[in-house]
């Protein structure tokens, strides 16, 4: 018993572990995983998953990659589909035939495998999993359309790949009883359309219970953990492998229903899927037998190659001819086509089923699996970054900031940042008042930032930072607590006095972080904008350090920013003082030292386009 808790602490470690050091370094997590189960199975033989759960190890991995499915459908709004160019419809309808057939083909004429075993394989390769998608999308800057395209076609696709392994083995297992292929087709489509009508129904179910109060918050998440489940789980009694669709399909349907807890339920669910991403990954890689990596052929390498550079890249290409997506975004998805979970598990379960019926080359569907989930984990998570910026399908440059709000403060702000080369998006719901923005040539949002349309036009993985800078603190307030999920908790500012002697300020559980030390509210900013204060920028060197800049400004001025080389902000706040290096720009807030110049440098906001008076340039130390 007490081996059994440290093997499933030691996984814990190791998967939570690479992923941070993934995001520490930017190091692909999906590769550290790996090495990490690598190293604690097969090298140490400290995880050995298969004495350790037993047979339990199979439902453990199938329910994981069920509601990791589910998750990810979560993630498809059908909103996306108009970024996608109908790309996916393509991926889907025609990638997946064109997938197969030439993955049969290298499969017999190059590994060497028979036809049965083959056709059944290439049916598992058509897959590229979320399992190993998504971490390599959260540490990529794509374009929204390429990553677009690559979520919803590895989403969509990892329940198709099983249906098609699926569909080769009851040919295979139903031809010596006398069905004919075109009876087994006909079934197994029969039991897909029933398993995806489980799945919308279920969704259904939830989204009639949950806003009507049928259910209590606190079990909200619970049960729709113990729904996904059991609809997994009932979708497999009525046709083997038939559940993925099933959840997948209840995903899709929750995230396009408007249910007001949805978002309450949305984080606990990504925070599982870490878990079990983590997890499962290191225990599928802790199992890797040395002794089946051994049998290992030059032959099995060739395969590789072709999988990788001829398989791939043709199916995408055939399957977005003539499509509005440009050829070089075409040219990265076909070279982005990761293999997982779904992949080995899968490869494993029929390798055994194969052998039952008499095929020998399934046996090597193992060794081949772990090849390929090895040898495409590696070649793209190593250059899917150096890829993205060769084709020019990156997203934006460096990461900006959302300015939520338009006051003469916010607009000095945004000046200012824009001439330290920072990006900046001021969003507001009125026109007239992002109408000297304009002006500027920044850029601009006109519209509520927190309405649902909005994730349409703003892509929060733009921003290192959210600051709310509106008159309204409790607005503000919300701002923060609403988007903290998508920018960082850390990374979201709000104007707002949190003093204790305020019996209006809100709890700092219910905001965002105070922008400066001494927790400057909107009615204070207003008072020292009529006074004339500014934004200055000071350079730190070796000589002339944080201190020194500190006593060459006024005794009442208050740091705001710290601007690394590289663009990286680090805001002082009440809860965060960043230390200072050479090189690093320090901006604060002070009053000018001439009262004078100060009114007149000073008016009022516009009204509307005509007559705009040009804000002034922040000045520096």
């Amino acid at each position: 018993m007490e081996h059994q808790a440290l093997v499933l602490a030691a996984i814990g470690v190791l998967g939570i572990g690479a992923q941070w050091v993934a995001w520490k370094t930017g190091w692909p997590a999906i590769a550290l995983m790996l090495l990490a189960g690598i190293i604690g199975g097969p090298v140490t033989g400290f995880i050995r998953p298969e004495e350790v759960f037993g047979p339990l190890l199979e439902p453990i991995i199938a329910l994981a990659v069920a509601i990791i499915l589910f998750e990810g459908g979560l993630n498809l709004n059908f909103r996306e589909l108009r970024h996608a160019e109908g790309a996916v419809h393509r991926l889907v309808f025609l990638g997946v035939p064109i997938a197969w057939a030439l993955g049969a083909l290298a499969c017999y004429y190059v590994a060497g495998l028979i036809w049965p075993v083959s056709i059944l394989f290439a049916g598992i390769l058509v897959v590229t999993g979320p399992t190993v998608i998504l971490p390599l999308l959260r540490q990529t800057n794509l374009a929204q359309r390429p990553r677009a395209i690559l979520k919803w076609e590895a989403i969509v696709n990892d329940p198709l790949g099983a249906l098609c392994a699926v569909l080769t083995y009851e040919v295979l297992h139903r031809a010596g009883e006398g069905d004919t292929v075109v009876g087994v087709v006909m079934s197994l489509l029969l039991a897909a359309v029933v398993a995806g009508l489980i799945g919308w129904g279920a969704a259904r179910i939830v989204a009639w219970a949950f806003p009507r109060g049928y259910v209590p918050e606190f079990l909200k998440s619970p049960i729709l953990l113990i729904t996904v489940i059991g609809v997994f789980v009932g979708a497999n009694m009525i046709q083997e492998e038939s559940g993925l669709l099933t959840v997948t399909v209840m995903g899709v349907a929750l995230a396009n229903m408007k249910l007001a807890s949805f978002r309450d339920f949305m984080h606990f669910k990504e925070n599982v899927t870490v878990l079990l991403v983590s997890g499962v990954f290191v225990m599928l890689s802790a199992s890797l037998n040395l002794e089946v990596l051994r049998q290992f052929e030059w032959r099995f390498l060739a395969f590789l190659l072709v999988l990788l550079f001829l398989v791939r890249p043709a199916t995408v290409l055939l399957s977005l001819a003539f499509s509005r997506v440009p050829m070089r975004e075409q040219l990265f998805i076909g070279w982005i086509a990761p293999r997982g979970i779904v992949a080995v598990a899968i490869s494993g379960l029929f390798a055994l089923k194969l052998g039952e019926l008499g095929y020998a080359d399934g046996g090597t569907l193992v060794t081949l699996s772990f090849a390929v989930v090895i040898a495409t984990i590696l070649a793209h998570s190593f250059t899917a970054k150096l890829a993205a910026r060769w084709l020019k399908v990156t997203g934006s440059g460096d990461k900006g900031v959302l300015i939520v709000g338009t006051t003469q403060w916010s607009l000095s702000l945004a000046e200012l940042l824009k001439s330290l080369n920072i990006p900046v998006l001021i969003a507001d719901t009125s026109w007239q008042r992002l109408a000297t923005a304009r002006q500027r040539g920044m850029r601009v949002f006109h519209g509520e930032i927190l309405a649902e349309v909005t994730e349409d036009h703003v892509d929060m993985s733009e921003f290192q930072a959210l600051v709310a800078t509106t008159d309204n603190e409790a607005y503000n307030a919300l701002v923060c607590n609403e988007l903290a999920p998508e920018v960082g908790r850390h990374a979201v500012f709000q104007l707002g006095d949190t003093s204790d002697d305020n019996p209006r300020a809100l709890p700092p559980t219910l905001r965002g972080r105070t922008l400066f030390a001494s927790g400057l509210g909107v009615e204070e900013i207003a008072r020292r904008e009529r006074e004339g204060w500014d934004f200055r920028k000071t350079r730190l060197t070796d000589k002339y350090t944080l201190e020194d800049a500190r006593a060459d400004l006024p005794p009442d001025a208050d740091l705001l920013v710290l601007v690394r080389d590289g663009g990286k902000l680090h805001f002082f706040s009440h809860a965060s003082r960043p230390k200072p290096q050479p090189g690093d720009t320090v901006v604060s807030y002070a009053p000018l030292r001439e009262p004078a110049l100060a009114r007149a440098k000073k008016t009022p906001p516009p009204k509307g386009d005509e007559g705009m008076i040009p804000l002034p340039s922040p000045s520096g130390t």
